[in-house]
């Protein structure tokens, strides 16, 4: 049974909590590998709609066990709010398993997070705040916390005092911040570490055991394509790995072992935060898809930039991935427009690029070339086979499709659980 890879192939809020959703019946297994409680997944049930930050979307799929996997870093006191407001909500959530080797939010990463973030003024990187990019940078610096430090308080508070022996004199000399007391991070890392711990486990050994058991794994990206802090549009990006190879980094699971990658496309393009983005509407058309799309962020609340779609960066997120299978989500939001325009290619002071450009100059000064095609104004949202879709949505998801070199095998008309058009089994059926 396969290890299938779940990737968002834009800048993120495409759909991928409610594409894993879809999948959850299917699979045994659903695992986030990366990031923290910066993205939000959004799923609705019924009548019911979940907003999920940290917990991967499996949670609500009864059978599925949900994992935090290594690449993720925790903010417990997140985490545990999660958890207690599903558990209100009468989901089970004790099949959770946690990496024993994920990193820990400290709060000083909070504080430091907000506080470099004010000071770089306009050459701000849009992050949430939530001390993210801090801990990723802890890791790498080798003075991180990982949950299983959790579980040795004298190894935990050594860990402590030598992370606070520099960042206190970041806070107190250059940013004119109060030190963080020690005593004051270790109450807060261990008040919820006996909640968690009958939760931590080595996931890669469990994970591996699964694939060997002929069970099947989902890997939900958090972020997406073009937020990947190599292959993304950097330095406006996310702090870890969001493509496909995140994956294994994030998970202790080989690459050998993947059977298949499922991208998320949204009909259109949104954004958060800084950077450049090439189709960006500022104008009616673009405040028409966001009041549409309800794109105001799942974590954040802040509103998001919106634009056409763009299949160059489509094609991009194709080629670093490996994507087989494309899933086209919000289709309905484009319902009612009579031209919709879709960037087929960039001009960059007069250059035609049909690819991304590899220098982020050229990226920021890129210019959209459009390929308009024609719109419909049927009501698409009960629709629940292609053939029940107005000829022009139709041609515009084909188009996508042959602009992009993928096929798509799922098209996303609403945000309801059942408000999808199945065209391929992404799990069981042949890859694409």
């Amino acid at each position: 049974m396969p290890a299938i890879v779940l990737v968002g192939a834009q800048w993120g809020d495409e759909g991928k909590g409610k594409a894993t959703d879809l999948l959850g019946s299917e699979v045994d297994y659903v695992v986030k590998f990366n990031g923290g409680n910066n993205a939000g997944h959004t799923v609705v049930i019924g009548d019911q709609k979940y907003a999920l930050h940290l917990l991967p979307s499996g949670i609500l799929s009864p059978g599925c066990t949900p994992v935090i996997a290594n690449g993720v870093v925790i903010d417990l006191a997140v985490l545990i709010t999660e958890l207690d407001g599903l558990a209100e909500r009468g989901v089970d959530v004790s099949k959770l398993q946690i990496s024993a080797n994920a990193h820990v939010i400290p709060p000083y990463n909070r504080v430091l997070d907000k506080v470099t973030e004010r000071f770089l003024g306009s050459r701000k990187i849009g992050t949430t705040g939530r001390g993210i990019g801090p801990t990723y940078a802890d890791k790498m610096s080798r003075v991180g916390i990982r949950v299983q430090d959790l579980y040795d308080e004298s190894i935990l508070r050594q860990k402590v005092e030598a992370a606070l022996a520099t960042k206190n004199q970041l806070l107190v000399k250059i940013y004119n911040r109060r030190a963080v007391e020690v005593d004051e991070v270790m109450e807060e890392l261990l008040r919820h570490a006996e909640r968690i711990r009958p939760m931590v486990t080595d996931t890669a050994l469990e994970l591996n055991n699964a694939l060997d058991r002929g069970e099947t794994v989902l890997f939900e990206a958090g972020q997406a394509t073009l937020l990947d802090v190599d292959h993304g549009t950097y330095p406006f990006v996310t702090s870890s790995n969001a493509t496909a190879g995140g994956a294994c980094t994030g998970s202790g699971v080989p690459p050998t072992r993947v059977d298949r990658v499922i991208g998320i496309f949204k009909a259109y393009t949104t954004r958060v935060g800084e950077g450049p983005f090439p189709t960006e509407l500022l104008d009616d058309d673009g405040q028409f898809l966001r009041d549409a799309g309800h794109e105001y962020g799942t974590t954040t609340g802040r509103p998001r930039r919106c634009g056409w779609a763009d299949v160059v960066i489509g094609r991009f997120a194709q080629r670093i991935n490996g994507i087989t299978d494309m899933v086209i989500t919000k289709l309905d939001v484009l319902t009612g427009l009579e031209r919709i325009p879709v960037c087929v290619a960039y001009d960059v002071q007069g250059t035609r690029f049909d690819e991304m450009p590899v220098n982020q100059s050229d990226f920021h000064h890129a210019r959209p070339v459009y390929e308009e095609l024609p719109g419909w104004s049927e009501d698409i949202t009960g629709c629940r086979t292609f053939e029940d879709l107005p000829v022009n949505a139709q041609r515009y998801v084909r188009r996508l499709e042959e602009l992009m070199g993928t096929r798509v095998s799922v098209i996303g008309v609403g945000p309801g659980r059942d408000q999808s058009i199945v065209l391929h089994d992404m799990v069981g059926g042949p890859a694409a």
